[in-house]
């Protein structure tokens, strides 16, 4: 009996048994570590919602198409021709220019930014005669006198001008118009929103589009090529999407803002992005788009074939505080392998509760991390958060061991650790090569350190 006393007091006092607890403690540590990337995630949804209500109040997303020619004629449901419906044919301009200018801010609420736009938005182009024939629309149903410029866009509430179409040097100003058929067909969903460090996209939220029309246009001015313009002013948030409808269609954005994203079915042919701001140039062809420059009976849905503009803030701090947790077991694992290993060769005695006391301490780094991310940058909070948990481990380290020598080379291994997960953070591109050799070299040290251990020896000896 007292030997099989003794034999279980010997496994309690084993290192084998202590390496059992310190890994089990590195196992339970996951779950505040969890906490906190829910918190992260939380935090995250806060802001997202936060950025929303400044847009809504400010103006949402813009998305433009037009203008387009818009003639009714009467489609006949019989043989006879006593029976008729009116439809509508649509038709493109021929050549059309845009040029936006865009003045951007950043609102802020809380510790919380969004950034926001006034633009200013000028289209001019030339439409042709419109021509019935390819469907064998006879004159006499085609209803000149009722003849009318359709434009649709989002963001309608925000628009900040009087919207006049000038033809043949007349004026024409536009009315909204109501809809009835079919509202889910004007429903805009930008395809080409980026979420998350996993290069996944998603498709965003659904925008309504709103019509504008002009009253009717005299039969005269449809004989012969037709020039136009107009202008119309936003405020606006996140993007500016254009569809390319012109035969011919050019457009180039200026704008102050410094971080612009190229994003839709065409990306400029021509850009300049400075410390002032950005301009870009595009240039498409109707042979680069599976649409003609003619319709009849409903106009096709051509938002995925926009080019767009987003105007975000670049540096997502959530993301990075996201990307930092993921790391946070292997920085626990290697904190408490530096501390076995100094125990191993130095005989020093750590208890379980130590061990404990160091892993929440490396736990509370990214709360840290968190609080002070939302009152500064991601850099200068990381830095806060490192030197404050390095200098909290290391105090704690010389009363543990008994002198200065081990406490140092814990506090330039921490240090060397917490800068190689900055880097990895940083080097989005980069980060699992520079991951893997960095571990590759760690791996490297930790077997050269263990290398004179006589670990059947030790794993048994009772200290």
């Amino acid at each position: 009996m007292n030997t099989q006393k003794s034999t279980f007091a010997n496994l309690l006092q084993s290192n084998t048994f202590r390496m059992f607890l310190i890994g089990t403690l590195a196992l339970l540590l996951l779950i505040p570590l969890s906490f906190v990337k829910d918190l992260v995630r939380e935090r995250n949804d806060r802001q997202e919602r936060v950025i929303e209500e400044i847009d809504e109040k400010w103006g949402g997303a813009i998305y433009f198409y037009g203008p387009i020619l818009k003639v009714p004629y009467k489609a006949y449901s019989d043989a006879k021709r006593t029976s008729y419906t009116t439809s509508y044919a649509y038709f493109f301009p021929e050549e059309l220019k845009s040029h936006a200018q865009v003045k951007t801010e950043v609102k802020k609420r809380s510790n919380y930014e969004s950034s926001v736009f006034n633009a200013t938005m000028d289209f001019t182009g030339r439409y042709v005669a419109p021509d019935f024939s390819s469907k064998g629309i006879a004159q006499e149903d085609i209803e000149w006198d009722k003849a009318t410029i359709l434009i649709r866009t989002t963001n309608l509430s925000s628009i900040k001008n009087i919207v006049t179409i000038t033809l043949a040097g007349k004026p024409y100003p536009f009315e909204p118009i109501y809809d009835q058929e079919n509202p889910e067909h004007y429903l805009w969903r930008n395809s080409m929103s980026y979420q998350g460090d996993d290069n996944e996209y998603y498709e965003g939220q659904s925008s309504r589009i709103s019509s504008l029309q002009t009253a009717s246009i005299s039969m005269g001015e449809l004989d012969k090529p037709l020039d136009f313009s107009l202008s119309i002013t936003y405020d606006g948030s996140k993007h500016i999407a254009i569809a390319p409808i012109g035969k011919t269609t050019e457009g180039t954005i200026s704008s102050n803002w410094q971080n612009p994203s190229f994003v839709g079915n065409f990306l400029p042919y021509e850009k300049q992005i400075t410390s002032q701001g950005f301009s870009a140039s595009w240039r498409v062809l109707y042979l680069n788009r599976p649409f003609s420059q003619q319709a009849f009976g409903e106009l096709p849905q051509i938002s995925e074939y926009a080019y767009q503009v987003n105007f975000v803030i670049p540096v997502d701090e959530y993301q990075q505080n996201e990307r930092a947790a993921k790391y946070g077991f292997l920085v626990i694992g290697l904190t408490f392998l530096i501390f076995f290993l100094l125990q191993s060769i130095s005989k020093i005695k750590i208890h379980i509760f130590q061990y404990a006391m160091i892993g929440l301490a490396l736990v509370l780094f990214y709360t840290l991390l968190i609080s002070f991310t939302e009152h500064s940058s991601f850099a200068l909070a990381y830095l806060i958060s490192s030197v404050m948990t390095i200098g909290l481990i290391s105090l704690y380290s010389v009363a543990i061991l008994k002198n200065k020598k081990f406490p140092t080379f814990i506090g330039i291994s921490l240090a060397a650790l917490y800068g190689f997960i900055y880097v990895i953070i940083q080097l989005e591109n980069y980060a699992l090569l520079v991951g893997s050799l960095g571990l590759f070299a760690i791996l490297a040290v930790v077997m050269y350190t263990s290398r004179k251990i006589d670990w059947n020896q030790w794993l048994m000896v009772n200290d």
